[in-house]
C-alpha cells in the first residue's frame, strides 16, 4: 500500500530517509511517499491537509522527538502515543489554565475528540511491545514551572510534542489509518541541553520506525 511518513524535520528521521532511498522508497512492498511539515501545529496542520488533498493514502506514521513529564520514561526510550490533546488552547486567568472543553467552548466529544482528546484506536497498538502514552502538544516549549504544573494538573501527561495533536487531528477528520511514534529526548522544563539525549533517541527512534514499516 501506499504509506505517508510524516516528520516535521528532515534531521528526526534522516537514517531512515538514507535506507528508504537506498530501496527507491519501497520497503516490504510498501510506497512510501515523505512530508516534512516544518515545526509546530500550524504547519503540520496545513502540508498535511494539503498533501492528503492529492492523494489517498492506506497509512500515515508521524516520527519525532518528544520531551517527557514522566520518570517511567528514560531518555532515549521510544513510545507510541496513544492519545494526543492541544495542550495549551484555552484561558489562563490568575495562573490557571482552563480548556476551551471546561470553559464550555466545545464539547468534549464533539467529533474527532473523545472526552476531549485525540484518540487512536488502531490495532496495532495493540500488537507493538513500546508503550502507549498519553501526549500534549504545544505551541511553546518552556523552562516555566508553572506552565509544567499546569499540564500536569490538567491533562497528567506523559509526552510533549509541538505536532502530535494536529497530526491526529487531521486523519481522524479524514478517517485514516495512523501512528504517530515518538522518542525521549529531555524531560519537559529542563532547557539545559547537556542533559538531553537526542543522539539516543534518534537512534531508537529510526530503528522503531523501520520495525514499524515492516510490520505493516
Amino acid at each position: 500500500m501506499d504509506i505517508l511518513l510524516v516528520s516535521a524535520t528532515k534531521f528526526e528521521i534522516q537514517p531512515t530517509l538514507q535506507l528508504l532511498e537506498k530501496e527507491g522508497f519501497k520497503l516490504n512492498a510498501h510506497t512510501i511517499d515523505i512530508l516534512i511539515t516544518g515545526v509546530g501545529m500550524v504547519s503540520t496542520t496545513y502540508n498535511l491537509t494539503i498533501n492528503l488533498a492529492g492523494k489517498k493514502y492506506g497509512f500515515i506514521l508521524q516520527a519525532g522527538i518528544g520531551g517527557t513529564f514522566n520518570q517511567d520514561l528514560f531518555l532515549g526510550e521510544t513510545v507510541h502515543i496513544k492519545q494526543d490533546a492541544f495542550g495549551d488552547i484555552g484561558m489562563e486567568e490568575k495562573e490557571n489554565f482552563t480548556t476551551i472543553f471546561d470553559a464550555g467552548f466545545a464539547g468534549k466529544d464533539d467529533f474527532p475528540f473523545t472526552d476531549g482528546w485525540l484518540v487512536n484506536n488502531n490495532t496495532l497498538l495493540n500488537t507493538s511491545l513500546l508503550k502507549k502514552v498519553s501526549a500534549i502538544t504545544v505551541n511553546k516549549v518552556s523552562d516555566s514551572l508553572l506552565q509544567r504544573q499546569q499540564y500536569i494538573q490538567q491533562f497528567s501527561p506523559q509526552v510533549e510534542s509541538m505536532e502530535g495533536a494536529a497530526f491526529h487531528y487531521v486523519c481522524l477528520q479524514q478517517k485514516i489509518n495512523f501512528i504517530q511514534v515518538r522518542s525521549i529526548s529531555n524531560a519537559v522544563g529542563e532547557r539545559d541541553k547537556s542533559k538531553w539525549r537526542i543522539k539516543d533517541a534518534l537512534v531508537n527512534l529510526n530503528i522503531e520506525l523501520e520495525k514499524l514499516i515492516l510490520q505493516l
